[in-house]
C-alpha cells in the first residue's frame, strides 16, 4: 500500500504528469526534457528524482549522460500502465509538448543520419565481412517463430535493424552497444519506427 501512496503523490503534480506522458513515447535526457517543458534544468532534474524515488520512471546511465524511461519492473509497475493508459494523448495543455517533443526526435535523428553518412563507408567494408544481413534477419525471425516473446536482447545493436525487425515479436526489446552513437542512431531508427517498447543502452 505504501509504494502505491508514494506512487499517486508523485504523479500528482501537473510537471510530473507531463514528464510521464512524455515519456510514454520513449527515453529522454534530462535537456531534453528541459527543451520541451521549457523549465530549467534542476526543476527538471527535482520532478524526475521524485518520479524514479516512488517507480515510475527509471534511470538509465549512459556514458556520460543518463536517459530516463517509465519504469517497467518494479513494485509500481501496474500503477505506470494504469497512468500512461489514463493521460490524454491528444489534450490541448499538453500539445506543445508534443510538438517540442516531435521537434527531439527530428534533431535525434538529424543527428544519427549525419554521424551515420560520415562513417557509411567504414559500415560497408564491416557488412561485407559478414554474411547477407537478409538472410541472417530470416533466420532469426524463423527461430523465434510466431509465438510471442518476453524479451528480446540485442547485444551490439548497431543501428537497431534487429529491434525494429523483432519488436513486434515481443513485450520487450533491449539492444546494448558500446558506441554512443550508435546508440543515438538506434534510438532514431526505433523512435522513427514507432517501437516504443524497444530500448537502447
Amino acid at each position: 500500500m505504501d509504494n502505491l501512496l508514494t506512487g499517486l503523490r508523485a504523479a500528482a503534480e501537473p510537471t510530473r504528469l507531463r514528464i510521464l506522458a512524455l515519456l510514454s513515447h520513449g527515453e529522454l535526457t534530462v535537456s531534453e526534457l528541459t527543451r520541451i517543458l521549457g523549465q530549467s534544468q534542476p526543476r527538471v532534474s527535482r520532478h524526475l528524482k521524485l518520479l524514479c524515488d516512488a517507480g515510475l520512471a527509471r534511470r538509465i546511465p549512459e556514458g556520460t549522460w543518463a536517459f530516463y524511461r517509465l519504469a517497467e519492473d518494479g513494485p509500481n509497475r501496474h500503477l505506470v500502465d494504469a497512468l500512461a493508459e489514463l493521460l490524454p494523448r491528444e489534450d490541448e495543455a499538453t500539445s506543445p509538448d508534443r510538438a517540442r517533443l516531435a521537434e527531439v526526435k527530428q534533431e535525434r535523428a538529424r543527428q544519427a543520419a549525419d554521424y551515420f553518412r560520415q562513417n557509411a563507408d567504414k559500415w560497408d567494408n564491416i557488412r561485407s565481412l559478414h554474411v547477407s544481413e537478409q538472410a541472417v534477419e530470416a533466420m532469426m525471425c524463423d527461430m523465434i517463430g510466431d509465438a510471442p516473446v518476453a524479451h528480446i536482447l540485442d547485444l551490439g545493436t548497431g543501428t537497431g535493424q534487429i529491434l525494429r525487425l523483432m519488436a513486434d515479436r515481443a513485450e520487450k526489446a533491449t539492444g546494448i552497444d558500446f558506441s554512443r552513437e550508435m546508440l543515438a542512431l538506434a534510438r532514431a531508427n526505433l523512435d522513427a519506427a514507432g517501437c516504443h517498447n524497444a530500448q537502447v543502452r
